[in-house]
């Protein structure tokens, strides 16, 4: 991108002052304003990457939710054509690196002041969730007037063997990583202390606790070594300070400080204990100067402060006019002031609407119907839906005036991610997994002498097509394979033992045909799937059973009284099995006669049950066996 251009016809671009491996930094003008900003702007190269543009996008997600004294503040986020663009203030000065680089060491008071400012801006970014993960000198500015400034939050950045040899950008960043960092593991708040106390130990020394020939070596030295002592090559720098350092340098992230403010409070303590004062500016004060002295018969100007003899008695008819003119004008400018504050007051300001969780364009409406205007972020997020707005910058009822721009985060969907291989896994495992990732598993089962039982045959999306937690996976399970046996003429319990020793499961519905031979009664009328039919294992089958209905069984049961509908239910199974022969319901209104009967078809001369329900409750149970009557438990 060429200087000079006008991004977004609002911000001229002056001089790029910095490049990155994912974003080019330029100065600009904001010709709204005529402020100068800096604008960072994605490299083009990257303008289709969702990599780099989620971690674009994360940085901007991250600088919204802050506003800091010490952290370089966000303006504006957008697209210009294909350009996504950043817009932070602009921070006159230098970076700590180079502070360090042209000054060598610190004084410890200086460095401690440095430490406990960056401290600040870190308590106030963890405590909004945010964690920099890439503090280093190269990322704190030191403005002119001595203001220090936090910058680069939310670039996620992978400590592992790969992105630790790729450029100079990496290269710097390792020698400040955390040993979690260094061994690829997720950065927390206390990773970022551990940055922080490396940033102080090369305030006070010099140079930097590690160093080696290649960022791998030096990520090494940050697991196992311990940092040349600090008096060794800093004496001067008290104990009390080294002592700070070295706690938020600890290897075990538990060891150290847990948070930022309990680490600059200890640092504060040990500037004390050398009677060192924090050079913190104090609240402004009025001061009164003293009146000048008039002699008898003088007056002083109040513009000027120059005396002017008046003789008394001279000219006091003009006197008079003079001051009635000037209290005139006075009115009259305090009526415009007063009309111009009302006016500013009650139709230019605005409070900021609550737009989290409306849709972009009812979001868009509501902001216009406020006299506001608004920049557009879209971000991936697996929580809201893509279009809704799920943060904004600045937050509800904040105040605002009219043209005041409004940041609204939208949800671009789901992240994208690639779909896992999850073929020749057990299905538990392979459902562990893609579960963890948010998706919704349908899981089938088809027969196979190929594949294991229970293990992933299929899937759908194939591994390696891009996916998002919304997009439906299923997984074909292989479920063995056996065949069906041939159940026709058998009785209903040799039935169940035949399908149990071919590892078949007999269906919990029965289908019943009636019949006029008596010997038939309760024995296999047709089977589906049919016999010799290749299945999985586990496969139910389902039975059609003849029924004689003369060996039948007359149920009764008395409903107790109620002044309410009961629901009746009667489940009918043979003792040790899974299968109910007989399902039936009946509700009775608060009238309706207490006795119920129904006649039931019992298939063997296996003993049954009968479980009464009263609105899904169990009440009682009736045993009963062709050749004795019911009883009741």
């Amino acid at each position: 991108m060429n200087e000079q251009k006008i991004l977004a016809n609002r911000y001229r671009l002056t001089e790029q002052i910095g490049m990155g491996g994912m974003a080019i930094v330029y100065r600009a003008v904001d010709l709204r304003t005529g402020h100068n900003v800096a604008v960072k702007v994605l490299r083009p190269e990257f303008n289709e990457d969702r990599e780099f543009i989620g971690r674009f996008q994360r940085e901007a997600e991250a600088a919204s939710k802050m506003t800091h004294h010490n952290i370089v503040n966000l303006l504006d986020v957008g697209m210009d054509g294909d350009n996504r663009y950043l817009v932070m203030e602009y921070v006159e000065g230098k970076t700590l690196k180079e502070v360090i680089q042209e000054r060598g060491k610190l004084s410890a008071p200086l460095a401690c002041q440095i430490t406990i400012r960056i401290l600040s801006a870190l308590e106030h970014a963890h405590r909004n969730g945010i964690v920099h993960r890439d503090i280093k000198p190269q990322n704190i500015l030191v403005h002119a007037d001595g203001h220090i400034k936090v910058a680069d939050f939310g670039i996620a950045r992978i400590a592992d063997s790969t992105t630790l040899t790729k450029g100079d950008n990496v290269m710097g960043s390792v020698h400040y990583f955390s040993p979690e960092q260094a061994r690829g593991g997720g950065a927390t708040a206390a990773s970022d202390i551990y940055s922080t106390g490396v940033v102080l130990y090369e305030m006070l020394t010099g140079r930097v606790p590690f160093d080696g020939d290649n960022p791998v070596a030096v990520a090494m030295q940050h697991l196992h070594n311990a940092p040349t002592p600090i008096q060794n090559i800093a004496p001067d720098v008290p104990p009390a300070v080294i002592r700070v350092c070295m706690r938020a340098m600890e290897k075990n992230p538990a060891a150290r400080y847990q948070t930022a403010r309990e680490m600059a409070s200890d640092l504060r303590a040990a500037l004390e204990e050398r009677g060192e004062r924090m050079n913190v500016p104090e609240p402004e004060t009025e001061v009164k100067q003293p009146k000048p002295q008039v002699a008898p018969g003088e007056r002083t100007g109040s513009v000027t402060g120059s005396r002017h003899r008046v003789q008394e008695g001279q000219s006091s008819g003009k006197l008079r006019v003079f001051l009635i003119a000037l209290g005139t004008i006075a009115v009259a400018g305090l009526m415009i002031f007063g009309t111009v504050t009302i006016f500013r007051q009650v139709f230019n300001n605005r409070t900021v609407p609550d737009l989290t969780g409306m849709e972009l364009t009812e979001a868009q409406v509501e902001l216009t119907r406020n006299n506001l205007k608004y920049s557009v972020s879209y971000v991936t997020n697996d929580t809201y839906p893509k279009g809704i707005v799920y943060m904004q910058n600045p937050v509800a009822d904040s105040p605002a005036h009219v043209d005041d721009c409004v940041i609204l985060m939208v949800s671009d969907g789901p992240s994208a991610f690639l779909m896992p291989n999850v073929i020749n896994m057990s299905a538990a495992d392979a459902t562990v997994l893609l579960e963890s990732r948010g998706m919704r598993v349908t899981r089938d089962r088809e027969a196979s002498g190929d594949v294991a039982l229970d293990y992933v045959m299929r899937q759908s999306p194939a591994a390696d097509e891009m996916v998002t937690v919304d997009t439906p996976v299923t997984l074909t399970i292989s479920g063995g394979v056996t065949v069906i046996p041939n159940l026709v003429g058998q009785t209903l319990q040799e039935a169940e033992i035949s399908l149990l020793n071919q590892n078949l499961t007999l269906h919990p519905a029965l289908k019943y045909v009636d019949t006029g031979i008596s010997e038939l009664h309760g024995t296999v009328a047709a089977q589906m799937p049919d016999a010799d039919t290749r299945v999985a294992q586990n496969t139910a089958v389902t039975l059609t059973i003849y029924q004689y209905r003369e060996n039948s069984k007359i149920i009764s049961f008395t409903a107790p009284e109620s002044e309410q509908q009961q629901v009746i239910r009667f489940a009918v199974q043979a003792l040790g099995s899974t299968v109910e022969i007989d399902s039936r319901t009946r509700t009775l209104g608060t009238d309706d006669d207490r006795l119920i009967q129904y006649t039931l078809v019992i298939p063997d001369d296996r003993t049954y049950s009968v479980f009464v329900y009263i609105n899904d409750v169990l009440n009682s149970q009736q045993v009963i066996n062709q050749t004795e009557g019911a009883g009741t438990t």
